[in-house]
């Protein structure tokens, strides 16, 4: 697309645009890639199944590093509490910490992975990146730290306490 430019420096491509610059190594995979006028060329000689399933899933990462370098990622995560209400902090670059989840007195903390911006809008997390993956990640830690395990499980059907995602889309708002 326009304002993206795209190098390949042996197996490893590095996108650059508007937003940023993402780059990945495809080093080890069994794929020939190439630059030919203006686009990359991925083939596969003699290939089988595997082979182009991996295929499939190195171009779709091309496509998701482009649409990140344009657009970005935006996933929005709804804070849900029947009764006790749930605060959520954020370190920047750090660590989420939601306290007072089910009237705990111990904070829950989730990673932040990677480059993501953070902010808690009222009863909603919105997260932000250039990176799906990283945007993607950060946001199964936090949901992940709200489970309840061992002795203090809850059935998830009936007791719905946490945060979880209710959006994702690509673009920043």
């Amino acid at each position: 697309p326009e304002g993206v430019t795209l190098e390949l420096k042996g197996m490893k491509i590095v996108v650059n645009g508007p937003l940023g610059k993402l780059e990945r190594n495809f080093t080890g995979e069994p794929v020939v890639m190439c630059i030919e006028k203006n686009k990359l060329k991925i083939s596969v000689s003699f290939p089988r199944r595997k082979e182009l399933a991996m295929l499939g899933t190195i171009a779709s990462h091309v496509n998701n590093m482009i649409t990140g370098v344009t657009q970005g990622y935006t996933y929005k995560l709804t804070i849900v509490y029947a009764h006790f209400p749930i605060t959520v902090d954020v370190k920047p670059r750090q660590e989420v910490i939601i306290k007072n989840l089910y009237g705990q007195r111990d904070p829950r903390r989730a990673k932040i992975y990677g480059d993501v911006d953070i902010r808690v809008d009222g009863e909603e997390i919105i997260l932000t990146g250039i990176n799906k993956e990283h945007v993607g990640q950060t946001s199964a830690n936090i949901q992940e730290v709200c489970k309840l395990r061992g002795k203090l499980h809850k059935d998830p059907r009936r007791f719905m306490d946490g945060c979880w995602l209710s959006a994702q889309y690509a673009g920043i708002d």
